[in-house]
């Protein structure tokens, strides 16, 4: 995949996190891996359309996601991934997807993305490659970014 599509989503989720949870992620190694689908993942989709093609897949582990909730309320406990939770998760991921997209298009490559769709069935992606954006939150915890891309 190439590194100008890459680049803009992980700028992204920089930008994003620190404007919304005042925390500066760390990132980890990025790599080409298989999505982690554990069962107690909150999987949220986001297509791409346009000069390239494909999926973003953010991989919450439920803890993290609701210690992210909890920061973007302003610090309102959050116990269960209830709609609201699964609102707010994808309402991040939205912002983070349209500011990447602001970006490429910045680069002049048009793409567009589809609505954010909690992932039900995890089995689509397993054993599935991607290449990998790992994050780190500090003390909220870590998820990843992956990214299915074909060129159109």
């Amino acid at each position: 995949m190439n590194v100008n599509y890459i680049n803009p989503f992980l700028a992204s989720s920089i930008h994003v996190i620190e404007a919304m949870m005042q925390v500066k992620p760390s990132v980890g190694q990025v790599a080409l891996q298989s999505v982690d689908s554990r069962s107690d993942s909150l999987l949220l989709k986001i297509g791409i359309l346009g000069q390239f093609q494909g999926d973003v897949v953010f991989s919450f582990p439920h803890q993290v996601a609701l210690r992210i909730v909890s920061v973007m309320m302003g610090g309102y406990p959050v116990s269960e991934l209830d709609d609201m939770c699964c609102s707010a998760i994808a309402e991040l991921g939205n912002m983070i997807s349209g500011n990447a997209t602001t970006m490429l298009s910045n680069e002049g490559i048009a793409v567009d993305i589809t609505p954010p769709d909690i992932v039900a069935d995890h089995s689509r992606y397993v054993e599935k490659k991607a290449i990998a954006i790992p994050l780190d939150l500090s003390d909220i915890g870590k998820f990843n970014i992956y990214m299915f891309a074909e060129s159109a």
